[in-house]
């Protein structure tokens, strides 16, 4: 959980002295965009033009906005145009590592030892957390985003061309709901799990898991009349909510203190999350053995024995149905 200091590593927890316990999230430093020609996106430089081949994605299968690029590649079939290495789920005093022998896939492009060292090669005195998702340009040997909301939105339109897939999970007519629907999801369920988790303070604690469970609340009544957040058509804010839906039973009920309820606890949302991993190729995404391994593993600071719980039993192939809204 360190971070680099011109180009120096710190092996140093989330500091929560300065915001009275709260957890806030460091912002993601890499914003260059990945089009169709080449051309600026809407932040970042331009020069990095969809080529089969020329990118590379860094994953950690454990990690919610990881694993969100993961099924954007899934779903824009762009497998084999855009390759991957795995980290391994285990993060300690040198962070994310490519140690095969608990999981990573190992580095195949630089046989590098930690995502740091990735990090390194796009500015020796970056400063910084070292996070995944990575996309990484082959060409120029760079990074050119770590941010998974933006990385998703390249991989839904940016190489349309080269594969004949034009399915648009970010349509024009659903912009404005989907952007107000994430910024919630995000604030609330996607990061409130963790400012429940890393809360160092009972009031931090209690104000995260609030609006947490206000939160499941809202989607849970709203999913009780539309198959999907935007109504009959999955689209981006879906696949976004999904990744900590998946988790949330084996992990963030226990590790994170969110015990209120459990998704499986919630007909509408429970529902909904098998209906979304019974999509086809999404079930290859998850990897619930990872997830418990990373959180109750390597958080030492919440969990000092490691000791990964051996349950819940989680049956996501059980039928949904979802399917009576058409």
């Amino acid at each position: 959980m360190g971070f680099f200091l011109d180009g120096i590593w710190h092996d140093t927890w989330h500091d929560t002295g300065k915001s009275k316990g709260r957890f806030e999230r460091e912002a993601t430093r890499f914003h260059n965009w990945i089009t169709a020609d080449g051309a600026p996106g809407p932040t970042g430089e331009g020069g990095f033009p969809a080529e089969p081949g020329r990118y590379h994605l860094y994953v950690s299968l454990a990690c919610p906005w990881a694993h969100r690029t993961l099924i954007f590649r899934k779903l824009k079939k762009l497998e084999d145009l855009i390759s991957v290495s795995v980290v391994s789920p285990m993060m300690f005093e040198r962070g994310w590592t490519f140690n095969r022998a608990e999981g990573s896939t190992g580095d195949h492009l630089y046989d590098a030892s930690t995502l740091g060292e990735i990090y390194l090669k796009t500015n020796p005195k970056y400063s910084g957390r070292v996070t995944v998702p990575v996309l990484w340009d082959k060409k120029r040997g760079t990074i050119v985003n770590n941010e998974s909301s933006e990385i998703i939105r390249m991989f839904n339109t940016g190489f349309n061309a080269l594969t004949g897939d034009t399915t648009d999970y970010y349509p024009d007519a659903l912009r404005d709901e989907i952007d107000t629907i994430n910024k919630r999801i995000y604030e609330t369920v996607n990061n409130g799990v963790y400012r429940c988790g890393f809360a160092t303070t009972q009031e931090a604690y209690e104000e995260a898991f609030a609006q947490l469970f206000e939160t499941l609340d809202v989607l849970e009544g709203r999913l009780s009349t539309q198959r999907y957040l935007c109504g009959k058509t999955v689209t981006e804010a879906d696949w976004r909510l999904f990744p900590t839906l998946i988790r949330f039973d084996a992990v963030y009920v226990g590790h994170f203190k969110c015990n209120l309820r459990r998704i499986d606890d919630y007909p509408n949302l429970s529902n909904y999350t098998r209906d979304l991993y019974q999509w086809p190729g999404i079930a290859e995404t998850v990897d619930i053995d990872q997830y418990k391994r990373h959180y109750y593993g390597s958080h030492k600071t919440i969990n000092p024995t490691g000791i990964v719980p051996v349950g819940p039993a989680l049956e996501f192939m059980r039928p949904h149905d979802r399917g009576r809204f058409g």
